[in-house]
């Protein structure tokens, strides 16, 4: 490793840890990123994981939160390689009845479909909509009070009921469904306060930015975003395992794009004792099983709308999505599991050989499963597109232990790097008046594991890097 002097040296390379460094960088500071694998990205890595020349998400896969994101819409990743392709329709959700609710880009297209529920619809997403830009900045950082509360507190009213109490706005059971199927990305029951919110928020980005998948796999986010950093001065040094801080070179401040319980072991013995009491207390999520298929021609499924879409819900009813989150919740493992598929294909063919396509799908299941959920993940993907399995030609899985085994931050297979329920919302890791300071000086936790949670958006690194700039270098920026 570089022996050079550093201002900050950045622990891990994923969408925080890259975020961190750019806006460190940014500011006239010299950055190092040291990351344990060979290639950048965290959770924005692509790889041939079935057959030659199919590639797959190894873990992100589509992309509303890095459409949207303020950071990244800050930076010129599109003159870095990187290019959003946008399926015809963004979600689907299929029905027992054959039909499917959608979330279309146009909000009026999404309500049109709903029948009865058209109006209260366009009533809850319009107002989102058009007060997103305020929101953004508060939904996607820590806690502070806004110049301007009256869209937060309209949000909050909203967003803080469970997801369950929220879908009875809606009187169909489509529109119920489509909603669940949203709100279940919290990874937690419906029935928690506050799972609301996340439903309300990536449907409201689906209106505004859509959902996309990065053309050539999500590699191709961070690349951009390594290659943005390099440009500027940044240092990248792969396949640095960090075992102990004095491996590290002198700096000012280091970033641990990292869990907390990863910065307990590196950093344990700089932390205070209440510090590291509360990083014990921190309390993790399910985990996921994931599949990725190679496949010989599109999953045939039977409503035209879910062949359009790049992400499907798979669990039926709000009732059936429900019951299967609250079982895994219990540490029970679903016989029929909400799944969460991506075919990316759909809008990028680049990813497979000439008429070939690619599928990823995942479900929750228990923190730390072992167990083999291909049968049930098939079984509920074959429920709504019979004769899925003959178009089968490559197949490659991996329970929650693997996962956690594979990337660290995802411990027992939790991809959001911790619980979001609404005791860990702000306070993730620890309660503090920043979240991104540890108890000792100069260490910061920039990673999915502090406010706002996990996905591709940067926004954890962004805040984190604009704490320490204040804090150790005296430099204040406005926000966008």
């Amino acid at each position: 490793m570089s022996k050079n002097e550093y201002d900050a040296v950045i622990i891990g390379s994923g969408p925080n840890g890259l975020s961190a460094a750019i806006t460190l960088q940014q500011q006239g500071l010299s950055v190092l990123i040291a990351e344990a694998r060979s290639t950048v990205g965290g959770g924005m890595r692509t790889k041939e994981l079935t057959l030659p020349g199919f590639r797959h998400d190894i873990c992100s896969a589509i992309h509303p939160l890095a459409a949207g994101s303020p950071f990244f819409r800050s930076l010129p990743l599109g003159d870095f390689g990187l290019e959003f392709l946008y399926p015809a329709i963004n979600a689907a959700h299929p029905l027992d009845n054959g039909k499917a609710a959608a979330l279309f880009t146009s909000v009026q297209a999404t309500a049109n479909a709903l029948g009865e529920d058209k109006q209260r619809y366009l009533d809850i997403f319009s107002s989102l909509i058009s007060e997103w830009p305020s929101l953004s900045e508060q939904l996607l950082g820590p806690f502070r009070i806004p110049a301007n509360p009256l869209p937060l507190v309209r949000f909050g009213l909203k967003g803080l009921q469970s997801a369950a109490g929220f879908a009875k706005t809606f009187r169909t059971e489509a529109a119920k469904a489509l909603f669940g199927g949203m709100a279940a990305h919290s990874i937690q029951p419906l029935t928690n306060y506050g799972t609301a919110a996340f439903g309300l928020v990536l449907m409201t980005a689906g209106h505004t930015f859509g959902w996309p998948v990065a053309k050539g796999g999500s590699q191709a986010i961070a690349d951009a975003l390594a290659a943005y950093f390099v440009s500027i001065g940044g240092v990248i040094e792969t396949g640095i395992r960090v075992k102990s801080l004095r491996e590290l070179p002198s700096s000012k401040t280091i970033f641990f794009d990292t869990s907390p319980d990863q910065l307990f072991s590196l950093a344990g013995h700089r932390l205070s004792q209440v510090y590291k009491w509360q990083l014990k207390k921190y309390q993790y999520g399910p985990g996921i099983f994931k599949i990725d298929w190679a496949l010989d021609s599109p999953i045939p499924f039977s409503d035209d709308h879910c062949r359009e879409a790049g992400t499907i819900h798979i669990g039926n009813s709000l009732a059936e999505i429900k019951n299967a989150e609250q079982e895994t919740w219990n540490g029970v493992h679903p016989d029929r599991p909400y799944v969460l598929l991506a075919q990316q294909t759909i809008a990028d063919p680049s990813r497979a050989p000439a008429g070939k396509h690619t599928a990823w799908a995942y479900c929750h299941v228990p923190n730390g499963s072992e167990k083999d959920m291909t049968r049930a993940i098939e079984n509920q993907v074959e429920r709504y597109a019979p004769g899925f399995r003959e178009r089968i030609i490559g197949k490659h899985i991996m329970n929650s232990a693997r996962l956690h085994e594979y990337n660290p931050n995802y411990v027992g297979g939790d991809i959001n790097g911790g619980s979001i329920d609404l005791s860990q919302l702000f306070t993730r890791p620890a309660l503090r008046f920043s979240p991104y300071r540890t108890s000792a000086k100069g260490l910061y936790i920039c990673s999915a594991s502090t406010p706002p949670g996990g996905g591709v958006h940067g926004m954890c690194g962004y805040h984190a890097a604009r704490r320490a700039l204040k804090d150790i270098f005296k430099i204040h920026l406005k926000s966008f």
